[in-house]
């Protein structure tokens, strides 16, 4: 063979294997590719209501039986107790029975006690409809009609008192009721026609009865000793707005702003916060951690998806060390699965193995891939602040205590499509802040609304939602 044409094939063999080279290259990018479009709930940050395919139930174990539904053989019996006396709003009626209806003989009277039946329904006019009539005098100094003055929670409720301006605010609050469902409620159960400007002008008078309180719990975010923080988006007019969910110890705090950006941590909680704050790993967070020197407990929960994820990718090697950095947070969730049955110093001593363990797989033997790099150089700067809850007690490892409290937030923005004016967000960020707050409290959101509207109306101060009365 000649020079000239074994030049000519080895030639050809190198365009064939740099031809393979960028082929197996574009093989393993779409691989990559691939395994990015098919993240779900389970290795990102995706909702559960996202994933196309449902993962399948787990199957019984073997020593678990299927039982019938309802309640099972041998279980104790549960009957609610009787209301007491005091609560019964009609005396109570004797039914008697004089002749056996089995043999037609004559019964006589027995101490034995009666059989009894309480029922609660609704009356006939659930509603008070009452005049009010300020009486005309005239004063032929000044040639001019006075009228008396009305009490101040007539004047300042008008045509709708207290009580049902309270339960329009619960139905469009807290049950996700349209103004089109409260007026059919109102006009088929309660048989009022009240028109949807007069539903809107109510729902304003809640929402300025709100104001004080809600203002009261926003100074008071900047001292609290921990907070946990998440943020959803929703439509306003096309555009799309920003709630931020700020859960403190004792209650809950919903503001919605118009941008996704560390900003809004500063305006709202300050340059010089000096708690713990909890939070996913959103660039917003890492600026505030970065630009105010915050202590921070990035989520656990948010880890471990992005280290699952690594055990989807095709490269061999990352998905070893996907593995191997999961198995790592296995033992940590393990140790603190077992705090009732530890001592408090094995208890910190086997968490700060379990926190060596993990930070020695993350920055060991890293393969070069994209994504291991990436959460190498995550743990390289901000390794520490997963651990925070170590050292500070109260502290939770994941950030589940926000995405819990604005789970409420998601649901309503997909009935109600988001909000439409400024009235709006005022309308619900304050209603949200009450509901949440109340639930941690374990106060009757009713109850606490038809207390505001009553301050309101009286133009006296609202009840506090930082401090419960005694």
């Amino acid at each position: 063979m000649s020079r000239r044409k074994a030049n000519k094939n080895c030639a050809g063999c190198r365009r064939l294997q740099q031809q393979l080279e960028q082929v197996q290259q574009t093989v393993r990018e779409l691989q990559q590719q691939l395994a990015a479009a098919r993240k779900d709930s389970s290795t990102s940050s995706k909702p559960p209501s996202s994933d196309i395919v449902k993962p399948t139930a787990a199957p019984p174990s073997l020593d678990q039986t299927s039982r019938p539904a309802g309640g099972q053989l041998g279980h104790p019996k549960h009957e609610r107790p009787l209301l007491p006396a005091e609560q019964l709003t009609v005396p109570a009626v004797y039914h008697s029975l004089e002749i056996c209806p089995d043999c037609g003989h004559g019964l006589h009277q027995t101490s034995t006690p009666p059989r009894v039946v309480q029922q609660i329904d609704l009356g006939e006019t659930p509603l008070n409809i009452q005049e009010h009539q300020a009486l005309a005098g005239w004063c032929p100094h000044c040639q001019r009609t006075h009228y008396a003055p009305l009490p101040s929670e007539i004047e300042q409720g008008g045509l709708v008192g207290p009580r049902l301006t309270t339960l329009i605010a619960y139905l469009k609050g807290i049950c996700h009721a349209s103004f089109a469902t409260i007026r059919k409620y109102l006009r088929d159960v309660l048989q009022v026609t009240l028109s949807r400007a007069l539903l809107q002008k109510v729902i304003r008078k809640v929402t300025e009865a709100l104001e004080q309180p809600y203002e009261e719990l926003l100074q008071a975010l900047p001292q609290q000793w921990r907070l946990n923080v998440d943020e959803t988006s929703h439509r306003d007019q096309g555009q799309r707005w920003w709630t931020w969910c700020f859960r403190a110890e004792l209650y809950t705090l919903f503001k919605i702003e118009p941008r996704r950006s560390g900003d809004v941590l500063i305006e709202v909680l300050g340059k010089e916060f000096a708690g713990v704050l909890g939070c996913d790993y959103f660039s917003a967070y890492r600026r505030y951690m970065r630009e105010c020197d915050v202590v921070v407990q990035f989520c656990l929960a948010h880890l471990i998806r992005d280290v699952k994820f690594l055990t989807t990718l095709p490269d061999k090697q990352e998905q070893s060390y996907g593995e191997r950095l999961r198995e790592a947070l296995r033992e940590l969730f393990a140790v603190i699965h077992r705090r009732e049955v530890l001592t408090d110093k094995v208890f910190e001593r086997q968490l700060d193995q379990a926190r060596q363990k993990i930070l020695t797989a993350a920055l060991t033997d890293v393969p070069a891939g994209r994504h291991s790099q990436n959460l190498k150089k995550r743990f390289e700067r901000h390794g520490a602040a997963y651990f925070q809850f170590i050292t500070t007690p109260g502290v939770e490892p994941t950030n589940n205590l926000a995405e819990q409290a604005i789970r409420f937030v998601v649901i309503d923005r997909r009935i109600t499509q988001g909000t439409r004016s400024e009235g709006g967000r005022n309308w619900c960020e304050r209603i949200w802040t009450v509901i949440a707050s109340c639930a941690s409290q374990g106060r009757s959101v009713f109850a606490y609304l038809q207390e505001a509207v009553q301050a309101y109306f009286h133009k006296t101060a609202a009840p506090s939602l930082l401090f419960m009365e005694s």
